[in-house]
């Protein structure tokens, strides 16, 4: 039987990683600062790239706001929106992410669900994540409606801080013990009425920091999602796999349910961690922590299938 060795397409990619954050928000819809000044906000300090995605709704007037002018040498901007349409399994308006949409996208359709706007945006070329699921308590149920979404927000910056329901680790892991493979990002989602920036953001892989070569990486799976700490190579082998990373006071490797193996030590920037026990639920992903408390969180990999 030969074993196949799973590949972190972050890490197996040509290129370098682009620091940016992917969900965003300004006085377009209900944040507090124009769309320059957030653009300003985070090219001041030190990202590579932006998506402004302002809430997609009739009262905001379908904002799909143009962050071209506000591109330089050094920062680019995707642009995208905060889809809405009714409603979930708990009566809830639906959230749905969507960067690198067309200026033109047309607004919610007469009786669009859903899981309707979010395939359009996706057929529009859009990257498409499930955003915060925790804080409005979207269901699996809900997720599978969403078939083609390419990631899942495991921490929202601002939900965290106003609700503590920024969480959306628990949802990912159950679509991925289901057989979904699905992305994991981390976001401010800011709106600046608070402090609410610069507490999550994604790494993406790309040999170029721009809009285009970003937003193919996005929906390829290259990149990972950080509160701070970071990866520095990811390298599975036949039985263990090796991280490489900035100083973390633990490293795990976890797969379907409960099956994990972990270091926890200070400081430790190089582990080996087993994971033969995880094959048979199909995927793993790698978190890591530093003394603050602070993760970052891998994509998950799959499992090759097993033949003689």
């Amino acid at each position: 039987m030969e074993r196949m060795t799973p590949q972190d397409p972050a890490f197996a990619a040509p290129g370098r990683f682009w620091k940016g954050n992917i969900h965003t928000h300004s006085n377009a819809s209900d944040g507090m600062r124009t769309p320059e000044a957030v653009c300003a906000t985070y090219r001041e300090a030190g990202y590579d790239f932006l998506a402004l995605t302002d809430h997609f709704l009739a009262k905001y007037g379908f904002p799909i706001v143009d962050t071209r002018p506000f591109r330089t040498a050094a920062f680019t901007t995707i642009l995208g929106a905060e889809l809405h349409a009714p409603a979930t399994a708990l009566g809830e308006m639906w959230h749905i992410l969507a960067v690198g949409l067309p200026p033109d996208f047309a607004p919610l359709q007469p009786g669009e669900s859903g899981p309707a706007l979010a395939a359009r945006a996706i057929a529009a070329g859009a990257f498409v994540a499930i955003p915060h699921p925790g804080w409005y308590a979207l269901t699996a149920e809900d997720a599978a409606t969403l078939p083609g979404a390419h990631a899942v927000e495991v921490y929202n910056h601002t939900s965290q801080l106003r609700t503590e329901r920024g969480d959306g680790v628990y949802l990912a892991d159950q679509l991925l013990a289901g057989g979904r493979r699905i992305g994991l990002i981390a976001v401010d989602d800011a709106h600046f009425a608070c402090m609410d920036a610069f507490g999550g953001w994604v790494m993406v892989k790309a040999e170029a920091n721009a809009p285009e070569a970003l937003l193919e990486a996005l929906k390829a799976g290259r990149y990972y999602a950080t509160q701070g700490p970071l990866f520095h190579a990811i390298a599975w082998g036949a039985e263990e796999v090796e991280i490489t990373c900035t100083p973390a006071a633990s490293v795990m490797v976890l797969g379907r349910g409960s099956r994990a193996a972990q270091s926890v030590a200070p400081g430790q920037t190089r582990v080996r961690l087993p994971y033969a026990a995880l094959r048979p639920g199909g995927f793993a992903r790698i978190v890591i922590a530093d003394a603050a408390g602070r993760r970052a969180w891998s994509n998950p990999v799959t499992f090759g299938s097993e033949s003689p």
